[in-house]
């Protein structure tokens, strides 16, 4: 079930009138786990089992590991855990990708490897690093097990973040299962205001730069060198509109039901530096691949030299959870590179910046825009393809100036434009006036929470606020385009 389709949204509305009454907590977490199942086995019912396999498994780790007292033993339930989790990772998303460069190896010496096709699960790359923080965590003492398998199965499989994110942690939602659930008339405006600003990214802007930037890296030759360009700008509004997008219709869906799920965005276009890119972006995999993969290895305690090493090995490691390609390691290790470079032009300057800020963003945001050349190319030809048209020196070609392309823009630049001046509103002590004046003509609310973050929660008590509303109402169906299509980390 995609979140912007109308069967989403009868699933949605049945839940949510089913959680309304008031009975036992546990009563309704038995159904949201049964909706969660719901969920997932619309996508392919036949790897609910696996999703909930790993749970059970991962479930009985962290209470082995969280009894026990020899070091030994709780080393032993965390290996089994994390073989578990990496192992289900690996046979799905990499068997196929190692094959295929086995075959390629051996081909020469006239070796044949029998390639084998695996249907890749829905969400299995989400949901693994969750069970292996889980138990993880339960090892380093931080985290006690959860009470009962029915409780962790509703933790692992909870709908609205199962399938693309965000990566949320046990830490998190563990201690949130204890409060009251379902719809309040607060909560739905809310995750109302949340999920409409979300959809609004996928429907009116990444699924109409998906028909600019597609047939662009379908067939790169057939473009001038302003189009290519064009086409990779349109990409990378694209994916930061559809995957935040997905990630304000999750948290908006929770927030709904009663849970509070992590920001995984803040505006990462105006970073200033790459590192600062990957703390505005795809937050909680950034802090995922810290905690549990760059610490791990050394962080930047064993030497300046071995820092750059952890940098890198765990920016590669990033690429290639994204899918099994070797344009995800490239892309990871440009990022990772940049991490390294960048550290060490900052341990030569100390607090002074390497750049002013009015040229340090348009840099990051370049750098970022030729990395998702080989995340979007399907192979490394069409990469290198790509890469010489954007140089000038692929040949000629039709030139392609799409208006839909500055219009979506246009609202993603706005959109960065309030989003900086709303967080930084935020970061005050006392809010600014033009923001009370903003909240009074609309009937709108800034909100926080330490969890979600900051968010505009949408009304309609004054006659501007009713007007505003509708008109975006009317936009999206108005302007979205007739059908709907997945959202781009699904593939992940």
């Amino acid at each position: 079930m995609i979140f912007s389709s109308p069967r989403f949204f009868v699933f949605l509305a049945v839940l949510l009138l089913l959680l309304a009454p008031r009975v036992r907590l546990r009563w309704k977490l038995d159904l949201l786990l049964v909706a969660s199942c719901v969920f997932y086995a619309a996508w392919d019912w036949r790897y609910l089992g696996l999703l909930l396999g790993v749970s059970a498994v991962n479930h009985l780790c962290g209470v082995r590991i969280h009894a026990a007292s020899d070091p030994r033993v709780r080393r032993r339930w965390l290996a089994a855990s994390v073989a578990a989790s990496l192992g289900t990772l690996a046979y799905f998303k990499y068997t196929g990708f190692l094959l295929a460069n086995v075959a390629a190896l051996l081909a020469p010496f006239g070796v044949a490897v029998p390639i084998v096709s695996v249907l890749l699960p829905a969400g299995v790359s989400f949901y693994t690093f969750k069970t292996m923080s889980y138990t993880i965590d339960i090892y380093r003492r931080e985290l006690s097990p959860s009470r009962t398998l029915r409780h962790y199965s509703t933790y692992v499989t909870f709908f609205p973040e199962l399938i693309a994110g965000p990566i949320v942690r046990a830490s998190v939602f563990l201690p949130q299962m204890d409060r009251e659930i379902g719809p309040t008339a607060d909560r739905l405006r809310v995750g109302a205001s949340l999920f409409l600003l979300g959809l609004t990214k996928k429907l009116l802007i990444a699924d109409r730069m998906a028909t600019v930037a597609d047939p662009i890296f379908r067939d790169p030759d057939v473009y001038a060198a302003g189009s290519v360009w064009l086409g990779v700008l349109a990409y990378t509004i694209q994916i930061y509109c559809d995957f935040s997008g997905y990630s304000d219709m999750a948290v908006g869906t929770a927030k709904m039901i009663g849970y509070d799920l992590p920001r995984n965005f803040r505006m990462p276009y105006l970073a200033e530096n790459v590192a600062d890119f990957w703390r505005r972006w795809h937050i909680t995999l950034s802090s995922w691949l810290r905690d549990y993969l760059y610490i791990p290895l050394g962080g930047n305690r064993k030497g300046r030299a071995r820092t750059y090493v952890n940098l890198s090995l765990t920016m590669l490691l990033g690429g290639l959870w994204h899918g099994a390609s070797w344009n995800f390691v490239l892309w990871g290790g440009l990022h990772g590179a940049a991490l390294a470079a960048h550290r060490a032009a900052k341990e030569q300057s100390g607090d002074r910046a390497l750049l002013p800020r009015s040229l340090a963003i348009p840099v990051t945001f370049l750098f970022a825009m030729l990395c998702w050349v080989p995340f979007r190319s399907p192979d490394w030809p069409t990469t290198a393809l790509v890469l010489r048209k954007l140089a000038g020196v692929g040949g000629p070609g039709t030139l392609f100036l799409p208006t839909a392309l500055f219009l979506c823009l246009a609202l993603v630049l706005a959109g960065h434009a309030v989003g900086a001046a709303l967080d930084g509103a935020v970061s005050r002590v006392e809010r600014p006036g033009w923001l009370a004046r903003a909240e009074a003509l609309l009937g709108w609310q800034l909100r926080s929470d330490p969890i979600s973050g900051w968010y505009v929660v949408l009304g309609a008590r004054t006659l501007a606020g009713s007007f505003a509303v509708t008109a975006w109402l009317l936009g999206i169906f108005l302007f979205a385009p007739s059908g709907t299509s997945p959202f781009l980390y699904f593939q992940f």
